[in-house]
């Protein structure tokens, strides 16, 4: 019984650190390429147009969502082209993507 009363409180110990963690998302940057997921990636079921940055990190391509806010709204939306941009933000993953919520993008040269 000693137990399973240290293991459900290690359990909630792991939890609420990784909560605590979760929460201290430190800004990066990203540089990469401004697309349109539905438009000029063709994701499978994306049914609305939606910025996406593909940057390489680590040689490996990497999609960065750009969560809608101010920022984003007000450098604009890229639909069948490409931008070169360097945008800063906190990152999060929801639903197996990398979304940024940007505080600063800027059209790359």
């Amino acid at each position: 019984m000693k137990i399973v009363r240290l293991l459900l409180a290690l359990v909630a110990i792991i939890g609420l650190a990784s909560l605590t963690f979760a929460g201290d998302a430190k800004d990066v940057t990203v540089t990469g390429k401004l697309v349109c997921a539905k438009c000029a990636l063709k994701v499978e079921g994306q049914k609305e147009c939606q910025n996406v940055i593909v940057a390489t990190v680590d040689g490996k391509e990497t999609q960065y969502y750009v969560a809608k806010n101010k920022v984003a709204e007000e450098f604009g939306h890229v639909c069948k082209g490409e931008k070169n941009v360097v945008a800063t933000g906190k990152v999060t993953q929801k639903d197996g993507k990398n979304w940024l919520d940007a505080t600063k993008i800027t059209q790359a040269s």
